[in-house]
């Protein structure tokens, strides 16, 4: 496989973890094998108690990234014998109330994204009240400590940016349009402050309707028709990379198309050149490690990263690594 270009010191979360995970119960490669060939059919590797554990994100309907998310913290949950609950709002309050909800309940664990997380706040602190640990993902990272949770799983958004903005430096770009799909998503809004910390040139961010893929085509096709020194466009999504490229065909525009987050559709856009390059979080390791870092602290009570975030990305994935990554999105663990 090739070896993927990675920024900022990505801190290798998966290894570790499993790592401890399998001497935990009775030591050495035996047990680690042990483990690993029980999950692979299907059956807990654990002998404790069933738990619950839910995750409640900020998820729209139909966004492939967070069925990968799933994906991962499903796997962790057959190994972990854990009974995993799954739920999603795309509006904070809402999400808030799932929360709520999951704290109601009594589970022994939640797992929550912190897109806007004001809305958040509260139902976080009620979750502690009541014992349950917390892990965040994906999003929220400056608040998760603030905000009583153990640990959190994902990338620093404004690191990834800066990622970004060099890379765009790289490839000799000079005007960037950065385009946003979700209003409010404070992450979203640290990656775009992250490109044009670090890039050379100039960064105009366009915001969309990330829940209308035609409005989101048509609005990019406008803004490359109307300014044709747009050379090249950042999408915050994967699913929005593929219609980037419908609107670069649209407008006539010789616009590099670059994206944060990978699917099976960006792998392929790499391959073919369509893309340029992408940002991969690893969303897989963000569910799977959310997930583990539960069951050790309910096991064990371990706490991975010390206070500070336990990073999954950035890494910056090209056409030289697309064909290695291919099979692992095909498979939607990638």
């Amino acid at each position: 496989m090739a070896r993927f270009r990675t920024w900022a010191g990505i801190a290798l979360a998966g290894a570790l973890t499993v790592s401890v995970a399998g001497c935990s119960s009775t030591g050495g490669k035996r047990a680690e094998d042990a483990r690993a060939a029980a999950a692979a059919q299907g059956r807990s590797a654990v002998n404790t108690p069933r738990w619950t554990f839910a995750m409640i994100t900020h998820s729209g309907d139909g966004d492939s990234f967070w069925d990968i998310v799933q994906s991962g913290a499903k796997q962790a949950a057959v190994k972990d014998n854990i009974d995993f609950l799954y739920s999603h709002d795309d509006e904070a309050q809402q999400q808030a109330q799932l929360v709520d909800a999951a704290v109601d309940k009594k589970v022994d664990g939640i797992i929550v994204t912190l897109a806007k997380p004001d809305a958040m706040k509260a139902a976080l602190a009620r979750a502690e009240k009541a014992g349950i640990p917390v892990v965040t993902v994906n999003s929220g990272s400056a608040e998760s400590k603030k905000f009583g949770a153990l640990t959190h799983i994902g990338q620093d958004e404004g690191v990834a940016g800066e990622a970004v903005g060099e890379e765009l430096n790289e490839r000799g770009r000079k005007k960037v349009l950065c385009v946003l799909h979700e209003q409010g998503n404070v992450g979203h809004e640290q990656r775009c402050a992250g490109v044009r910390k670090t890039f050379d040139g100039d960064v105009q961010s366009l915001y969309v309707n990330g829940t209308n893929m035609p409005d989101v085509q048509s609005a990019i096709e406008a803004k490359l028709q109307s300014d044709a020194s747009v050379d090249a466009v950042v999408t915050l999504g994967a699913p929005y990379a593929d219609t980037a490229a419908k609107a670069k065909q649209g407008a006539g525009s010789s616009a590099e198309i670059d994206t944060f987050d990978l699917n099976a559709k960006v792998a392929a856009g790499l391959r073919s050149g369509e893309l340029g390059f992408a940002v991969d979080q690893q969303p897989y390791l963000q569910g799977y490690e959310a997930v583990d870092l539960l069951w050790l602290h309910r096991y064990n009570s371990d706490v991975l990263g010390g206070g500070r975030p336990v990073l999954t990305g950035p890494q910056i994935v090209t056409k030289d690594d697309a064909a290695a990554l291919e099979e692992y999105t095909k498979r939607g663990t990638r």
